[in-house]
């Protein structure tokens, strides 16, 4: 523990930490759940960190998905995740426990909608998040919640080709009307869609395509980006409808931000043109309209994206209220070895990484906030950072002073770009309790302050155990960040 250099959080910030419903709640066979994107990727045994990588970004084709669906063999992990669904009262409770101010997951479209084309919600899905909701306000906690994280309904990818079909949209649209009108009085602070320029990345888990559904997959991409832009738009239309000014509608994006290799011209210009790509999300959200800059991308690669006179006015009548984004790690743009695409990166040598490959940068964090800043002059939630890493139990505890290190130098530069000017009004550590991670599968990925008994196949007791890191994010809420 040391106090920081930049102390600058005010008085009404909101710490705390964040995890989705598909990672954590598990009880997918209960109360009517259908099978989302999440559900249907398994845990592959026996491979490496890099592979488990190289995976992730592969995508899966539409045979795979529908065998895996029917699948009795393999272990599909967040099926079960880490049965939140169950505990969420005992779980509550140990985030309170360390002054938790704030807590962000999702609502799982898969359960609320099964399939996604329903006309009416299950009632039952509704009756258990209203449950979790109370749960978290009774305890202090505001929430702050997702529509959408990697949880589409997996019969929009089989039966309409995911989010690249404008039936979609509707469907979506529904879904977030009936979150509204359930829980617009108890809950502020809303993300429409988790990391909404993760399908450079993950596009299977973010938009629920197939890497075998479309001929020109790019093109279809960025419609299915466009569709959800749309519809968040409408969802951002329909909550001032709702005559209730404290509702904030928000999007969210994994910081992708880059820097040049070196000060090379062909660098620096190449690297200034990937991170607009990264701001294209948010542009047009915040701008209202498609800058030419990614007119003219779409048009040097002959993409097509069917936008309509009615999605322009949608979107220029309505901007998201804040600006939502996880950070990780940084990224570095080569021109000699990388191209004009949003993903085509190099490494940093003159950073670390984690054990999967992760670059730990946290004066990329302050850079990041404050680039964001100047652009919109929006409030910024973090909401997502943290450190996957393997934990030892050693006489029922975890010295894990390696994630209180992480945070620490990462939470430094929050404050700073605060006191530089950047309206930061929320901290959520990511994973607070121990999750099923996302990219790899895997339990033994760990982020928590909170360790849960459980192993990459699914073994052990589920009992939580608290690291040292929860004693030390205590101090640091109980501080208010002049203790980190």
């Amino acid at each position: 523990m040391k106090d920081s250099k930049y102390p600058y959080f005010p008085n009404n910030f909101l710490w705390g930490g964040a995890q989705a419903a598909s990672q954590a709640d598990g009880a997918y066979k209960e109360d009517g759940k259908g099978l989302n994107s999440s559900d249907v990727q398994p845990y592959l045994k026996d491979l490496s960190n890099e592979k488990i990588q190289e995976l992730e970004t592969a995508g899966m084709q539409l045979s795979q998905v529908k065998a895996n669906m029917q699948d009795t063999e393999n272990y599909y992990p967040k099926r079960f995740g880490i049965d939140f669904y169950h505990t969420y009262p005992d779980d509550l409770k140990l985030l309170a426990g360390m002054g938790f101010k704030t807590f962000r997951t999702s609502l799982d479209w898969s359960r609320i909608f099964p399939n996604g084309d329903e006309k009416e919600p299950n009632r039952e899905a509704l009756k258990h998040y209203d449950k979790m909701i109370d749960a978290m306000l009774d305890l202090g906690i505001e929430p702050i919640i997702t529509m959408n994280h990697y949880e589409t309904p997996i019969n929009i990818t089989v039966k309409y080709g995911g989010w690249p079909n404008r039936e979609v949209i509707p469907m979506f649209e529904r879904f977030g009307k009936t979150l509204l009108d359930w829980f617009g009085k108890k809950v502020k602070y809303w993300i429409v869609v988790n990391q909404i320029n993760m399908v450079q990345i993950e596009p299977f888990l973010s938009v629920g395509v197939c890497a075998d559904q479309y001929e020109n997959e790019e093109e279809a991409l960025y419609q299915a980006v466009h569709n959800q832009m749309v519809a968040a738009a409408w969802i951002k239309q329909y909550a001032k409808s709702l005559n209730n000014p404290d509702i904030q509608i928000g999007t969210m994006v994994a910081d992708g931000t880059a820097y040049p290799a070196s000060c090379k011209p062909d660098d620096v210009i190449l690297t200034m043109r990937q991170n607009r790509l990264q701001y294209f999300f948010t542009d047009v959200q915040f701008r209202g309209y498609y800058p030419e800059y990614a007119k003219n991308y779409f048009k040097e690669r002959g993409d097509k994206i069917n936008i309509k006179d009615d999605d322009m006015k949608l979107l220029a009548n309505n901007h998201m209220d804040f600006l939502a984004i996880s950070y990780y790690y940084s990224k570095m743009v080569d021109a000699s070895k990388n191209g004009y695409r949003p993903s085509d990166n190099s490494k940093n040598p003159y950073l670390k990484e984690s054990p999967w490959g992760w670059a730990v940068d946290p004066q990329g964090l302050y850079n990041a906030l404050s680039q964001y800043w100047d652009r919109y002059e929006k409030p910024i939630i973090i909401a997502e950072n943290g450190i996957g890493m393997y934990d030892k139990v050693e006489d029922g505890k975890i010295h894990d002073e390696y994630r209180s290190d992480y945070l620490s130098q990462h939470i430094e530069q929050v404050g700073r770009a605060i006191h530089d000017g950047a309206k930061v009004i929320a901290y959520c550590a990511w994973g607070p309790i121990d999750i099923v991670s996302c990219s790899s599968q895997q339990m033994s990925k760990r982020y928590g302050f909170i360790y849960v008994d459980k192993d990459d196949e699914g073994n052990g007791s589920g009992k939580r155990l608290l690291k040292d890191s929860y004693y030390w994010y205590k101090n640091v809420i109980l501080s208010n960040g002049k203790e980190i």
